[in-house]
């Protein structure tokens, strides 16, 4: 009786476990999601609260580097990148997480569509970020925004 008492009770530990973890990757699918649904609209006052306080943003562009940190100077160089196009597309792929508690590493696979000034750049783009949950709520704590390529296109009137 004992054995069986055990086994269910290992059984309904790895059960809850299972939940938890599942809970939390679909939590950590909507947090990158509505990051791009978000920066589609130019709605940067409520992307940067998907940022913990301290976040660090690290983006990679052709040989380029630019890196900014905290929720203040993350949203004025969003805003001032989002600015200079009339639309903005992101089309997000796959994502795999690693998850250990209360934090969790990331790897999301986005497909960029920015129009402006008559061109069309589109790009794909690796994000390798860091979560924290933070009361009950997951935060991006770092992002690394890897442009793997980008084609810019004239778009004819």
């Amino acid at each position: 009786m004992k054995k069986i008492v055990f086994i269910l009770f290992i059984l309904l530990n790895v059960t809850v476990m299972n939940a938890q973890q599942t809970e939390d990757q679909l939590a950590l699918k909507r947090l990158v999601d509505t990051f791009s649904n978000l920066a589609d609209v130019k709605d940067v006052d409520a992307q940067v609260l998907l940022f913990t306080e301290d976040a660090e943003v690290i983006s990679k562009s052709g040989g380029q580097v630019f890196t900014c940190k905290g929720r203040k100077e993350i949203g004025k160089a969003f805003a001032g990148f989002l600015a200079g196009f009339d639309v903005v597309y992101h089309l997000n792929g796959q994502q795999t997480v690693d998850i250990d508690g209360d934090k969790a590493t990331g790897i999301s696979y986005c497909y960029v569509t920015l129009i402006g000034g008559g061109k069309r750049n589109q790009s794909g783009v690796r994000y390798h970020d860091t979560y924290v949950k933070q009361n009950g709520r997951w935060l991006i704590q770092k992002r690394e925004s890897d442009f793997m390529f980008t084609v810019v296109e004239d778009i004819k009137k």
